[in-house]
């Protein structure tokens, strides 16, 4: 094919390439503008916005790959990979990067988003005894929890590995993990619950006074260790993840090293420190990474079980108050960018954790 040909095929492709994308655009656009103003039924409109959802997908995708595949071989090879993730990062970019962008902007003004105040918000949240008070437990909440999590979920990866009863003992640490925080929050409520006189419903007050002790309102008044009891929770949760990951790790721990360390002398907690962590431990520090992420973010059993009162309040909380309770969107959005600006590093120690390990 000669030159003159090929610049005709290209610029065929192209105008294709431009029908095709300003079709999709107007066809689904419309469709979204018919959802928006529509007055059909709830369930009727969801089914339709599945059907939409799952159909949509696919008929972009098509059109779109058909459109590339108009060009010459080599531009094809070039552009098509960037059909398969070019809508994934245009949605990512209007869902994630949009808003944080907006929110960033919204923190240099005051409460109605009228005045430009600066970084006063940003000065504002280290003189605030509550934000103070907020910023000490979600501390709690990474040291506490996350120590917990990984430690536990390491020693039962352990000694689940070495039981008869492994998949029945896994089976049950990791059931918690198919649990909503929201809905944990509701059953550990129950299980805290306490109301003044003899007769006690809460399962750790029944406990408690059937031993002979008194019972307490565990999440209110016993402070600042009531932090430690809603921790629990997330650790009730985690571990199981935990426990599953350095499972998994553990097992693809070499059996001829450990053989050849028993061999030598080596005595169990020996190995356990001296080869299996060692050799676990970028899935420790991944781990480790992801409950951190967690527990900075936390923010759904907090609201649950205390509303973020007595002493209990984190980030996330006094993020939900000041935007949505108080509408005051300067503030409010501060302390979305300071969560944001906490839970970054981690990420990025991930994201390098993971290109190590040939991830991308």
């Amino acid at each position: 094919m000669d030159t003159q040909a090929r610049r005709m095929v290209s610029v065929r492709a192209g105008l294709i390439s431009a029908v095709v994308l300003v079709a999709n655009v107007v066809v689904h656009g419309s469709i979204f503008m018919f959802f928006r103003d529509s007055a059909l039924s709830p369930l009727l409109t969801a089914v339709l916005a599945v059907l939409w959802g799952v159909l949509g997908v696919y008929s972009l995708y098509y059109t779109l790959t058909w459109a590339v595949e108009q060009y010459p071989e080599h531009v094809r090879k070039r552009v098509l990979p960037y059909v398969f993730i070019g809508p994934a990062v245009v949605l990512l970019g209007w869902l994630l990067v949009l808003p944080a962008v907006r929110t960033l902007y919204l923190s240099f003004f005051n409460a109605s988003s009228e005045t430009f105040v600066g970084l006063a918000n940003y000065a504002a949240i280290f003189t605030d005894r509550l934000m103070a008070t907020a910023l000490r437990n979600n501390l709690l909440w990474v040291f506490v929890g996350t120590l917990a999590c990984v430690a536990l979920g390491l020693l039962i990866a352990i000694l689940a590995d070495r039981s008869s009863y492994e998949k029945v003992a896994k089976s049950i640490i990791f059931m918690p993990m198919a649990i909503s925080f929201v809905a944990a929050g509701v059953i550990w409520k129950f299980v805290y619950y306490y109301q003044p006189g003899e007769r006690q419903i809460g399962l750790l007050n029944a406990i408690v006074t059937a031993l002979g002790g008194e019972a307490q309102a565990w999440t209110s008044m016993i402070q600042p260790w009531n932090n430690f009891f809603l921790i629990l929770i997330l650790i009730w949760m985690q571990t199981g993840f935990a426990m599953v990951i350095f499972s998994a790790a553990i097992k693809g721990v070499p059996e001829d090293i450990l053989e050849a360390a028993r061999v030598d002398g080596a005595g169990e907690v020996s190995i356990f420190f001296r080869i299996m962590i060692p050799y676990i431990q970028t899935t420790i520090l991944t781990v480790t990474t992801t409950i951190i992420v967690f527990t900075l973010k936390i923010f759904d059993v907090v609201m649950v079980m205390t509303g973020g009162q007595y002493g209990t309040e984190v980030v996330a909380t006094q993020f939900y108050r000041q935007f949505f309770m108080y509408r005051n969107f300067g503030y409010g959005s501060t302390l979305a960018i300071v969560l944001l600006i906490a839970v970054l590093p981690v990420i990025l120690i991930n994201v390098r954790q993971f290109r190590k390990q040939g991830g991308f």
